[in-house]
């Protein structure tokens, strides 16, 4: 993998995680308003599609949806998808098939 692809990664990795951080806290924000909320599944969809990080980050921050065991207990699965695939091409098990440069 060359640095540019890397760092490009890298930003990508940020960016997505700063979007489902950011949705968290609209969410949170709507719970404390009592306005219109994202719904758990689409929670767990950005967690699972998009940064896991950012939506752990925004749970223990913002102290959200802690207190809902099914809700915690799925979030944890999630993460530990990501770690088996990160783990995965880590070791060489899984490619992500880029074009070789």
């Amino acid at each position: 993998m060359t640095l540019n692809l890397a760092l490009t990664l890298l930003v990508l990795c940020i960016l997505f995680n700063a979007v489902v951080f950011s949705i968290y806290w609209i969410d949170k924000r709507a719970a404390r308003n009592g306005r219109w909320r994202v719904s758990e599944t689409n929670l767990h969809a950005v967690d699972l599609c998009f940064g896991i990080i950012g939506g752990l980050a925004a749970q223990e921050i913002y102290r959200h949806k802690t207190v809902k065991p099914r809700f915690v207990a799925t979030t944890w699965a999630i993460a530990l998808i990501h770690v088996l695939g990160l783990a995965a091409l880590a070791l060489g098990w899984v490619g992500i098939g880029l074009p070789q440069a």
